[in-house]
């Protein structure tokens, strides 16, 4: 396809999902044009106390909001469409996506009151339109949820494909095949840039089919002589509709339990993603009428979290579902990075409550949505392109990135290693790193958005790691001398037997620190003798037990 000579150059800036899996959010921009792909959130980090989520910051396309066309989104996975309701409610700007994508964003969007104003617009896998001076082709490609789509964008300077999360799934449950036609005819054109998924980079061979959990499910079903829970993503439709189909083959009845499972379940079978056998669907109430040997249970809770059904159950806590010998549990999703630690201990509290527990990789019982080694090798062998950046990884996957590039052909120079922020200038002739914008992580905690900083996150750890010593002191109004106090509280500081003594040392020090202050005359003054009192406990405490809680001396007027 011929270009269009405009001596103008196309720049690709990821505000998130690059060295880091989750968070993706990539904007185009060619002139004053700006086309958004996904608006992804990720998961708290361990160190993250409090936090809820964290979506990309997008000062960027705030700043430039009058030029943003729309955002494009690949997949109705909740690290693709997460942070969607937060960008819509300061970004108002049109929004793509295919029928159970958008089902499942209108159903969040509702959540959060912007529904009635949002501007949707249904796309399909294998179609396309042009928007501003981007050409988009939609080609599906096989994930572990239905109707995910990767991008074909010309643009005046060539053409760019941005592969979502994909695999090469041959015997996928849909039928819909990663769409090779389609992508090997944007190679033989010419593709000038390829954002490929490495999430899976580490691991060999092609990604295991979804098919093949079926046949797991499928032995588990015949042999379990108790009820099977199966623990899943809440938006991974293709897993539940084998655990259907399987259930239908062995006379099995299946409950659908976590409010996610249940309304991503009900938007994707009013929307003909999800077919119910006759006679499988059990509504929990139900439950306790149906012999177990008989029952399935889909749930939430593949991460261990902690409020999730699965955590419930696992201790016994939930009020309708309980489990014992006989039973199985299947946990059918890989840990997402952090998650580790939770999984682990809701499997032990499984296997103490005296069930089966099978889990990857000691049984086949979860198919990942991103490709193999094999499966990126195909991709970059279909496109052929001429520059590369990988996407949804870390840095050891973007180091494996590179040498398995080279084995096919794309030389090391030519796959860019980017950071959110970064700004790559691209053009037939070049491709350079020019510059960078703000970018970044803002965290949602409860209903505050982008108002928890580091500095809150610090006091929070160290809250967590020595507690609070309050030190409250009483002067008259008039005379300002002291009248009550010192008192000392503590929380999560040290037991009560070892605080008693160091607190009443404690008492002394702040005494002797008021002595200093004849007269308090005015605020300034009040501040510096908080200082001195916070300064002598502080060294007071670590000397003796080496410990530096949060100290916070109130002076009051009495």
């Amino acid at each position: 396809m011929p270009r269009r000579k405009t001596g103008k150059k196309l720049r690709v800036i990821p505000l998130g999902g690059v060295l880091e899996i989750g968070k993706n959010m990539t904007a185009y921009v060619y002139d004053h044009d700006i086309l958004v792909v996904d608006a992804r959130l990720m998961f708290p980090e361990e160190e993250m106390l409090g936090v809820d989520i964290v979506i990309p910051d997008i000062t960027f396309l705030l700043e430039n909001r009058d030029n943003v066309l729309g955002i494009v989104l690949t997949h109705g996975h909740e690290d693709h469409i997460g942070a969607l309701p937060y960008v819509l409610k300061s970004l108002d700007v049109p929004v793509f996506g295919t029928a159970l994508t958008l089902g499942f964003v209108a159903n969040k969007l509702d959540e959060h009151g912007l529904l009635e104003h949002a501007r949707l617009h249904e796309i399909r896998r294998g179609g396309g339109f042009q928007l501003g001076d981007f050409t988009l082709e939609f080609v599906g490609v096989s994930h572990s949820v239905p109707d995910t789509i990767g991008l074909i964008i010309d643009t005046p300077v060539g053409t760019v494909v941005h592969s979502s999360d994909f695999k090469f799934d041959q015997t996928p449950i849909d039928g819909q095949l990663t769409d090779a036609g389609r992508l090997a005819r944007a190679g033989e054109r010419g593709v000038l840039l390829a954002l490929c998924d490495v999430t899976n980079v580490e691991k060999t061979g092609f990604a295991r089919s979804e098919s093949e959990v079926g046949e797991t499910l499928d032995r588990v079903f015949e042999e379990s002589p108790g009820r099977v829970v199966i623990a899943a993503f809440a938006s991974n439709i293709h897993r539940v509709q084998q655990v259907y189909n399987v259930a239908a083959r062995h006379g099995r009845r299946v409950a659908v339990v976590g409010r996610s499972m249940q309304e991503n379940c009900r938007i994707a079978e009013e929307l003909g993603y999800l077919n119910v056998p006759d006679g499988t669907r059990l509504r929990l109430d139900e439950l306790d009428s149906v012999e177990p040997g008989s029952t399935v249970i889909v749930t939430t809770g593949s991460q261990g979290e902690p409020l999730s059904a699965l955590s419930r159950i696992a201790l016994d806590e939930h009020k309708k579902i309980s489990i014992g010998p006989g039973d199985t549990v299947i946990i059918s999703a890989n840990p997402i990075p952090g998650n580790e630690d939770l999984i682990l201990r809701t499997i032990n509290r499984l296997f103490r409550q005296g069930a089966e527990v099978l889990y990857e990789p000691y049984a086949k019982v979860h198919a990942s949505g991103h490709g193999n080694q094999e499966d990126i090798k195909l991709m970059l062998n279909l496109l052929k392109p001429k520059y590369v950046v990988p996407v949804h990884g870390e840095q050891r996957h973007v180091a494996k990135f590179r040498s398995l590039a080279e084995s096919v052909g794309v030389s090391r120079d030519r796959v860019f290693e980017l950071s959110p922020g970064d700004v790559l200038e691209i053009s037939e002739e070049s491709a350079q790193i020019v510059d960078r914008v703000s970018a970044g992580s803002v965290m949602v905690d409860g209903l505050g958005v982008g108002d928890v900083e580091d500095v809150v996150l610090r006091d929070r750890w160290h809250l967590a790691q020595d507690g609070v010593v309050i030190i409250v002191v009483g002067v008259a109004k008039d005379s300002r001398a002291v009248v009550t106090g010192p008192d000392i509280l503590t929380r999560g500081f040290a037991g009560e037997d070892q605080a008693e003594e160091l607190l009443e040392e404690a008492k002394t020090v702040v005494l002797s620190k008021l002595g200093e202050f004849d007269e308090m005359k005015s605020l300034e003054e009040f501040d510096e003798i908080k200082t001195a009192c916070r300064k002598a406990v502080a060294k007071l405490i670590y000397e003796r037990i080496r410990r530096r809680p949060v100290i916070v001396p109130i002076v009051l007027e009495v």
